[in-house]
């Protein structure tokens, strides 16, 4: 459980105060919650994190407006739908992550659909 700064996962060592913040009190309250199960409590204050912040690079930056940031995350736990990594789908058209996956050289873009670049662009942003 972070009880400090050295204690966050790296990319929100990058990240603004509130989403640490975000982090470590979801946190704090997912060890309560979900007592032994360590995994479901850092999924818990990473999905906290994931719905006020986007992960851009190496670090998470706010979202223009608050909410889901792809058909997983609004479906819950039980959703079969895929996640975009911390990709905000939801707030960005298909040509601004077409636009971000070009910064980052996503090979295949032009033919990807807009889960498709997210999910790529995740990737090269790990």
């Amino acid at each position: 459980m972070p009880s400090s700064k050295e204690d966050l996962p790296g990319t929100l060592k990058r990240s603004p105060a509130k989403a640490q913040r975000t982090y470590t009190e979801t946190l704090d309250s997912a060890h309560e919650e979900y007592e032994g199960d360590e995994e479901r409590a850092h999924r818990t204050a990473f999905a906290a994190v994931k719905h006020s912040f986007e992960k851009v690079g190496d670090h998470w930056e706010p979202k223009e407006k608050p909410g889901p940031s792809d058909d997983k995350a609004a479906g819950g736990r039980d959703s079969r739908a895929e996640t975009a990594g911390g990709v905000d789908v939801r707030g960005h058209t298909k040509a601004e992550l077409y636009e971000r996956a070009k910064d980052l050289d996503v090979a295949g873009r032009s033919h990807m659909t807009k889960l498709e670049l997210a999910q790529a662009i995740a990737r090269k942003q790990d």
